[in-house]
């Protein structure tokens, strides 16, 4: 159920919240939580990428 789908590492968090790793082939990795704006860390396996899973329930880098 996450919002952002398929976000190569390296590229800037659209959103504050829970990021799970996806492996090349599908697979669920490991969990990171990553602020806004930030670049989402490097993946376990070459070709795997990053879903938001959680998103942050704040208001946080929101803007006003």
């Amino acid at each position: 159920m996450g919002q952002t789908k398929g976000l190569p590492p390296g590229t800037k968090a659209p959103n504050s919240g829970q990021y799970q790793e996806r492996g090349p082939r599908g697979g669920h990795g490991p969990e990171a939580t990553v602020p806004r704006g930030r670049p989402l860390p490097p993946t376990s396996q070459p070709g795997g990428t990053w879903d938001l899973v959680d998103p942050s329930k704040n208001n946080s880098g929101r803007g006003k």
